[in-house]
């Protein structure tokens, strides 16, 4: 369930994290097509220090209320995750109205074909790939995780990726309020399909979800109950709640200029490090 849910995507004041933070701790190699489609682009961010050995790549899928969002605009995200030595890929994807769902899911499917196949030649590891979003993002990353049937039109399977990092996303979120939402969703046994926390079997690859416990756009509960949903199931999975921290902290505290010590992107480099092996 969630509240509002169209802050992000009116939230230009994450455009003006981009010209703040320094440039100078990694490459951008950008516009690179995964299809031939306007929105079927993608960039791609290399650590300026990354030594000779392949590193982690995180595949990172931005929020925006599946009807908006853009690559440019998180720069910022790359920045902080390549600071901590991981190639880092931030696709586009079609969203409402050109595609409905299960629709959208494609492109983020097929973009993270595109990294298992091409990581390497970005001085990536493709068998050390996370997934990971915020937001509308976080649903898409979770939804590859749960629903085998999205990597599967790529021959893909959620097990080739080491895990999947969750910010502030909706899970659980029924029933639909909104009029926009009911169309982009559709009906009652599609808006079924659309909830991650359905297709549960335990068998998930590790999971991190972070939460703010002040979050009203995407409430908490959406973490808290697919959490419990996994862990009852035997499938593992880490929670990192924030006590005062609303939705556009979970992904705006990355910037520098507000990381402060890491409290957000402190966890998320150590999960990323804790399942390379």
């Amino acid at each position: 369930m969630f509240g509002t849910f169209g802050l992000l995507a009116a939230c230009s004041p994450l455009k003006t994290l981009n010209a703040v933070i320094p440039e100078d701790g990694y490459l951008a190699t950008t516009d690179i097509a995964y299809g031939d489609l306007a929105r079927q682009k993608l960039d791609v961010y290399v650590p300026r220090n990354a030594q000779s050995a392949a590193k982690p790549v995180v595949v990172f899928f931005y929020g925006g209320s599946w009807d908006s969002g853009s690559r440019v605009d998180y720069k910022f995200v790359a920045e902080a995750l390549t600071s901590q030595g991981f190639v880092v890929v931030i696709p586009d994807y079609r969203v409402y109205p050109e595609v409905l769902f299960p629709g959208f899911m494609a492109d983020p499917a097929r973009a993270a074909k595109w990294v298992k196949q091409h990581a390497a030649e970005y001085g990536g590891d493709p068998q050390r790939v996370f997934l990971a979003g915020h937001s509308a993002g976080a649903h898409i990353a979770v939804m590859l995780t749960l629903d085998d049937e999205y990597l599967a039109v790529e021959s893909l399977k959620p097990t080739d990726f080491r895990g999947t990092i969750g910010l502030a996303g909706p899970y659980d979120f029924l029933p639909l309020t909104s009029q926009r939402l009911k169309t982009i969703f559709g009906d009652a046994e599609n808006q079924q399909k659309a909830q991650p926390i359905n297709f549960v079997t335990g068998k998930n690859p590790p999971m991190l979800l972070l939460v703010g416990k002040k979050d009203g756009t995407v409430w908490p509960r959406n973490t808290y109950r697919l959490a419990a949903k996994i862990k009852t199931a035997g499938g593992p999975v880490q929670v990192v709640d924030f006590e005062n921290w609303g939705h556009i902290d979970l992904v705006a505290k990355l910037a520098k200029p507000l990381r402060g010590d890491g409290e957000l992107l402190q966890p998320i480099a150590d999960f990323v490090r804790s399942h390379l092996d």
